[in-house]
């Protein structure tokens, strides 16, 4: 009998189910990890609340995709500013400075693909430094000292640099 690798199966995740991490300013819920995709993407649905989203970084290891399913946020990369919707979709290529912030009211929720997955990358970073949490309705967590230093190491250690806004 011929077993099938984890890449060649089909992977169903019901709304709510992944496994689901903490930071400052967005929380991740994993949809499908390299290992997975046998390396070939890593996709994440982000959620920020008004007000969140991430300091200006950038990613060495991988390109990142926003398909912007709810609320706005304001987008930076490369120099440019973009106000993105729901049904607009946003792609940085790996090496490009960018943030984003959550302008409105209401959450905004993204499905953010990044591509390649690797040993090492966002998602490890993800896994290291942000909180693990399994109730859904939990907010991300407040900028802390202790945060701020598991997100340093982290990003030093899968391609992340955080950068100063221009």
């Amino acid at each position: 009998m011929k077993t099938m690798s984890n890449q060649n199966q089909v992977k169903y995740v019901p709304a709510g189910t992944g496994p689901m991490y903490c930071g400052p300013g967005d929380k991740v819920t994993f949809l499908l990890t390299g290992a997975q995709s046998g390396g070939a993407c890593f996709i994440v649905e982000g959620m920020a609340p008004p007000g969140g989203g991430p300091p200006p970084h950038i990613h060495h290891f991988e390109d990142e995709s926003f398909y912007i399913l709810q609320g706005t946020v304001t987008m930076q990369a490369a120099g440019r500013t973009f106000q993105v919707s729901p049904g607009d979709f946003v792609h940085i290529p790996r090496g490009t400075v960018h943030s984003f912030r959550n302008d409105g009211k209401v959450d905004a929720r993204a499905l953010v693909m990044v591509s390649p997955a690797g040993e090492a990358g966002l998602e490890r970073f993800f896994q290291t430094s942000f909180y693990p949490v399994t109730d859904g309705s939990v907010s991300p967590q407040p900028i802390t000292a202790e945060l701020m230093g598991r997100m340093t190491a982290a990003a030093a250690k899968n391609g992340l640099e955080f950068v100063q806004a221009a």
